[in-house]
């Protein structure tokens, strides 16, 4: 059927917010945790959120230890803690109690910056994506989310 996607996301429970997408093809996203606003990585492929150890006090996370470690593009076995009851928004959608990994995302960031791409302050994972029921509209470059139920 030509126009079943368009007919889930005419659904009143679809939330829809624009990316941007970077010269390095990256998805560009803001969203806000804890009442403050930042550039993500919208990323499919990340299991986890996560901020970097410099943005915990910028996002008011309350952190402790974690016993796992993480790894990904090009690290592995970093540290990380994690971040409880916090509160996501992505344009009208939100999430009041979401859990972040907080870990060292400089190397992230560097790569970013060797193509004059501007920092990102986290990625958001495919725990949102999943959570929101996303779907994800290249064509038009819009994230559509699901309300939580």
């Amino acid at each position: 059927m030509k126009n079943e996607p368009q007919l889930i996301l005419n659904t009143k429970s679809y939330q829809k917010t624009r990316f941007r997408i970077t010269k390095t093809s990256h998805l560009l996203i803001s969203a806000t945790i804890n009442g403050s606003k930042g550039d993500f990585i919208l990323d499919t492929g990340a299991s986890n959120s996560c901020v970097g150890f410099d943005q915990a006090e910028y996002f008011g996370l309350k952190t402790k230890d974690s016993k796992t470690k993480a790894a990904g593009a090009g690290a592995i076995d970093m540290l990380t803690m994690v971040s409880g009851k916090n509160v996501l928004k992505i344009g009208r959608w939100k999430n009041p109690d979401f859990n972040l990994v907080v870990f060292d995302l400089s190397h992230v960031n560097a790569a970013l910056e060797q193509h004059k791409v501007k920092k990102v302050r986290g990625i958001i994972g495919a725990d949102v994506l999943i959570n929101g029921n996303a779907i994800i509209d290249y064509a038009t470059k819009t994230l559509y989310l699901n309300y939580l139920k």
